[in-house]
């Protein structure tokens, strides 16, 4: 059995498509974008799938679509993610459905995994909505290392991204950043929930432990490489739930 999860909310047309494929998802909540409208329809279309919802909070920046990190002191970053959830959770609970957990979007997931006052921030916020959902997150981060004990962690790797020789995700502007192959998506999410190790820019094979698995909705071939996910997946015998 493997959870595979998708960032969805977020304007891509293919929600519809993408949800029968997928097991879990997180939902853009209004930080890069997002309104109730767009939140409660995804809810909606979660439901008709039965695919777990999360809220899919981050830098509110949906000029940037909250791939830029802002300058925020600490309070108002803790704020502004606060904001989001409380927002998402009275939508989640108008429309009776639990809420599973909680995702960073962007720069806010990048930049919460090596900095402690970011980090910090996050879990604050978490801790203030009162609410304990699973937060999904990158194993061995400065935000694994500070919510370990105080929240449920999902470790987290994504099919559709390249990895660094660090075990950080390849930026957005360098070539080849993003998986738009079906058949290279494949090979990662195997070597990942196979062998615990994933392949980074260079070649060489880095351990990588999760037990989520990520793929975007803004990726143009997402629904391609699903389709093609499953079918090997059914290969092997291995269910998406």
């Amino acid at each position: 059995m493997i959870d595979i999860n998708a960032d969805l909310g977020e304007g891509s047309g293919r929600d519809e498509q993408l949800m029968p494929l997928i097991s879990s998802c997180s939902i853009a909540c209004g930080g890069h974008y997002g309104n109730d409208a767009t939140m409660r329809q995804a809810i909606r279309l979660a439901k008709k799938y039965n695919v777990k919802v999360g809220a899919h909070p981050s830098f509110p920046d949906t000029d940037n679509f909250g791939r830029k990190v802002l300058t925020m002191t600490k309070n108002e970053l803790k704020t502004a993610i606060h904001e989001q959830l409380i927002r998402f959770y009275k939508i989640c609970d108008a429309e009776e459905i639990p809420i599973h957990h909680i995702k960073l979007h962007g720069a806010l997931y990048n930049y919460a995994a090596i900095d402690a006052p970011t980090a910090d921030s996050v879990i604050e916020a978490i801790i203030e909505s009162k609410k304990r959902p699973k937060l999904y997150l990158q194993h061995n981060s400065i935000l694994h290392k500070k919510a370990e004990n105080l929240l449920p962690l999902v470790f987290e790797a994504f099919i559709d991204r390249r990895y660094t020789a660090q075990g950080t995700l390849l930026p957005r502007s360098e070539e080849g950043a993003v998986i738009t192959v079906a058949s290279a998506a494949w090979d990662q999410l195997e070597n990942i929930f196979k062998d615990k190790k994933v392949s980074t820019v260079s070649g060489k094979l880095i351990p990588l432990e999760a037990s989520t698995f990520c793929i975007h909705s803004d990726n143009e071939q997402a629904v391609t490489i699903l389709e093609y996910l499953h079918l090997k997946l059914k290969e092997r015998n291995i269910t998406v739930a």
